[in-house]
């Protein structure tokens, strides 16, 4: 039995070992950068932001310009980007980094209760309210208040947020006395608020008073040279917890990683990576690769070092498979697409253990 290429994380700093994940990828990763920038990263206030594409830096050099101001924030992002990293990176790089980073999610909270959560309530003020209670803008007083999922906070509340951003004041539920607060005020949403200001289901004015500086985090398809560090990290992170031995990951698996397009992103490729360390019983990582849904149904196999040669291609199969919902022949089909012929590709996905629904 052949045995595969690893990235070994005994010697983790040179990364790469063998077989190169990608010469185009490899080539950006130069020796000790992962454990180096890694480090750099958390003492400089990016902890747990791990990567080094030009996608990244340029965030990263958005984040360090504005922390040095008070200018509102609006983090933009599909779920599962790390927008939460990028709000807590402006505040630990801010002069407020000593006050409190105080978040509230927005879309986790029942509207009716939202407004209390905000803004604290008074004893009395409804039914429950058996003491006064701060709410969060109080508690984030010197210091940043995220506001994360903001595209989800109810018509009603908009109008009261945006005074207490604008004016920095605001009264508890219930309570008729004026609170001033000093409050940095930093959003994010995976939501377009500029089409819901024009469908009437987000106010252009509190949209522009949160929109004064703009940060867009990059897909994890955008920044695919960060997945093999990325994946490191995760693969130490896990095997730690759950005192596994994991020495190292198969560079071609890395490759089939890195040709997945994530759309759950870098939330997705920790679950993962924390399910292959689950079912990884020996040194090298047992990758088990994401489970594609939709109507054409493909049976997966998990991957190990017998069969990690052919994890790059079946990877590209299944991606290809999935946009053309499950259509092999035909003009626009997946083997068109590929490339091949129809045959060639029917038996490609057979001796890749692919199946299809209606195969």
């Amino acid at each position: 039995m052949a045995t595969a290429a690893v990235i070994d994380f005994g010697s983790f700093p040179s990364l790469f070992r063998g077989e190169p994940v990608r010469p185009e990828l490899a080539s950006r990763i130069e020796p000790g950068e992962f454990m180096a920038s890694e480090c750099d990263q958390c003492s400089n206030g990016f902890e747990g932001i791990v990567g080094s594409s030009a996608a990244l830096r340029a965030v990263l050099d958005q984040v360090r310009l504005v922390a040095a101001t008070e200018a509102t924030v609006l983090i933009g992002g599909e779920t599962g980007t790390g927008k939460e990293l990028i709000a807590r990176a402006i505040h630990m790089n801010s002069d407020r980094r000593k006050r409190p980073f105080v978040k509230v999610n927005c879309a986790s909270i029942p509207a009716e209760l939202l407004e209390s959560e905000l803004f604290g309530h008074e004893k009395g003020s409804f039914t429950g309210a058996i003491a006064q209670r701060i709410g969060r803008f109080e508690a984030a007083h010197g210091g940043t208040l995220f506001l994360d999922e903001i595209g989800e906070l109810p018509l009603h509340l908009q109008s009261k947020l945006l005074r207490a951003v604008q004016e920095q004041e605001f009264e508890r539920v219930g309570g008729s006395r004026t609170i001033q607060v000093d409050v940095r005020i930093v959003a994010a949403t995976n939501r377009d608020l500029k089409a819901m200001v024009e469908e009437n289901r987000f106010r252009a004015d509190l949209y522009y008073r949160l929109a004064v500086f703009p940060v867009n985090v990059p897909a994890l398809r955008e920044r695919r040279e960060d997945i093999p560090l990325l994946a490191c990290y995760f693969v130490q992170k896990h095997a730690a917890r759950m005192d596994r031995k994991i020495d190292g990951i198969p560079t071609s698996a890395l490759d089939a990683l890195i040709d997945y397009d994530w759309p759950g992103n870098i939330r997705e490729l920790q679950n993962v990576i924390e399910r292959s360390v689950v079912l990884s019983a020996g040194p090298e990582l047992r990758v088990a690769l994401p489970e594609f849904d939709g109507k054409t149904s493909f049976v997966q196999v998990e991957v190990h070092a017998s069969n990690v040669t052919d994890i790059s291609e079946r990877a590209r199969i299944l991606q290809v498979l999935k946009e053309t919902k499950g259509m092999v022949g035909g003009a626009d089909g997946a083997a068109a697409r590929l490339g091949l012929k129809r045959t060639t590709l029917q038996s490609r996905m057979r001796k890749l253990n692919i199946a299809r629904q209606f195969c």
